[in-house]
């Protein structure tokens, strides 16, 4: 092959500098269990975002370069030097998941039976034209599916997915989800209808009520509402929800979610105890959309938990089954449960454009970014 395979990486410095540039590497060639792929469209996911911009101050970033070869740097400050340590100096690869043709692959039969196929893929390093993957980290989209519709076939439909597996592995009958009128919550509230799995959604902007009640939400809070708590827990004493996911983080939501769990669970008991409540209430944090420290306001008994709630880690604790289970279903829904809408479309060039990062960065919910690694 002679043609060029740009690809997207994230570089930190020695002395404090992040460098976003293209570089320009040779076509790979697939091992036995492995599948070359002409990628088309890949997503920026916020975990995408941590890779690509990592500890540095995006507001001190500066372009360089050419049209067609755009650089950005940016300053890191140097107290975040040493949580990046195993990062200086190495040319990372960005993008998480992508879609595209199988233009090449391996001896094995898995292999071969992917070749002009198209799949999604991940694993890392997808913001590139040509990516090299062993078979087992492909997802075979239908026939008729573009790649486009399957770029965001993993960490999305799968972290919703997840959150209803780990809910019913561990013993509880409903959900509280934040920030729920993004991407992922919207599709976390198309599983649950289909599922009748009762489903909480906090959003804090009334169009994001109206959005999700429009797609048949029953229970929507909205947290700047002056009744949100009252609210909250009239739903969760009607649900009976015990868990919750969280991808803000930071201040006290979190706490107020726990503490509105605790009053829910506090009326069936009938002596006090300053232990509070014997019902375990658990929330898993799975963003930092809110940076700040998370504050937890001691009013909800000893029986919780706040835990962080990575994919791959849920994945593991799920089991070979149910995951593949899932990923059936991602494929055999990926126009219409797990479907995601795309806002801005940008090529590889154009996403190193310092107006693109300003609106990419902002992680707004209802805008969704798609690069195009062919253009």
């Amino acid at each position: 092959m002679t043609k060029s395979n740009i690809q997207l990486t994230s570089t930190i410095s020695e002395d404090n500098k992040l460098t976003l540039a293209l570089q320009d590497l040779e076509i790979p060639q697939p091992g036995a269990d492995e599948v070359v792929i002409r990628v088309e469209a890949a997503p920026l996911n916020p975990s995408d975002l941590a890779v690509l911009f990592s500890v540095a101050d995006m507001s001190t970033a500066k372009q360089s370069g050419t049209e067609q070869s755009p650089a950005i740097t940016a300053d890191v400050p140097a107290k975040f030097m040493p949580a990046v340590k195993t990062r200086v100096g190495k040319a990372t690869p960005v993008g998480n998941e992508g879609a595209g043709t199988v233009v090449a692959a391996g001896s094995s039969p898995a292999a071969q039976a992917l070749m002009g196929k198209t799949v999604a893929v991940i694993g890392g390093g997808t913001y590139r034209q040509y990516l090299c993957a062993n078979v087992q980290s492909c997802l075979v989209l239908k026939e008729g599916t573009t790649a486009k519709e399957g770029a965001s076939s993993f960490v999305n439909p799968l972290t919703a997915l997840a959150m209803v597996e780990t809910m019913r592995a561990e013993g509880h009958k409903a959900i509280v989800h934040a920030a729920a009128a993004s991407s992922l919550g919207q599709m976390l509230n198309r599983i649950c209808i289909a599922d009748g799995v009762d489903l909480i959604n906090i959003v804090r902007k009334a169009e994001q009520e109206t959005l999700l009640r429009d797609m048949g939400a029953k229970y929507v809070i909205n947290s700047s509402s002056e009744t949100f708590l009252a609210d909250l827990t009239a739903a969760i004493i009607e649900t009976g929800a015990t868990i919750a996911f969280d991808p803000i983080g930071g201040g006290k939501l979190t706490s107020d979610i726990l503490n509105c769990m605790e009053v829910a669970a506090s009326r069936d008991m009938t002596e006090h105890s300053v232990y509070g409540s014997d019902t375990f209430k658990q929330v898993y944090i799975y963003g930092a959309l809110d940076r700040g420290p998370i504050t937890l306001n001691r009013n909800f008994g000893f029986a919780w938990a706040v835990n962080g709630f990575l994919l791959f880690n849920a994945l593991g604790k799920l089991g070979t089954k149910t995951v593949m289970g899932m990923r059936k279903r991602v494929a055999d829904e990926i126009t219409t449960t797990f479907a995601s809408k795309y806002t801005h479309e940008v090529s590889l060039a154009e996403a190193l454009q310092l107006k693109s990062i300003a609106a990419y960065s902002k992680q707004a919910t209802g805008e969704k970014y798609l690069i195009t690694p062919q253009k």
